[in-house]
């Protein structure tokens, strides 16, 4: 009988579920906010880079044909 209770339990340890993210909301937060600057960085960056093709682009100088 102590050999089921024991397995019991080792199984009970084994399949336990808990929430890791309702325990450290903390955690969470922080992992949001880099994740908002990190895209904000890069999309800085991004249109940066549009923006100066952009203007490169507009730099060209061209005829007109009659």
């Amino acid at each position: 009988m102590a050999a089921i209770a024991l397995r019991n339990s080792q199984i009970h340890h084994l399949a336990k579920r808990h929430n890791w993210a309702s325990e450290n909301p903390g955690v969470i937060l922080v992992f949001c906010i880099v994740f908002i600057v990190g895209v904000g960085v890069i999309a800085l960056f991004a249109y940066r880079k549009w923006m100066a093709r952009k203007a490169r682009m507009a730099s060209y100088e061209v005829e007109e044909t009659k």
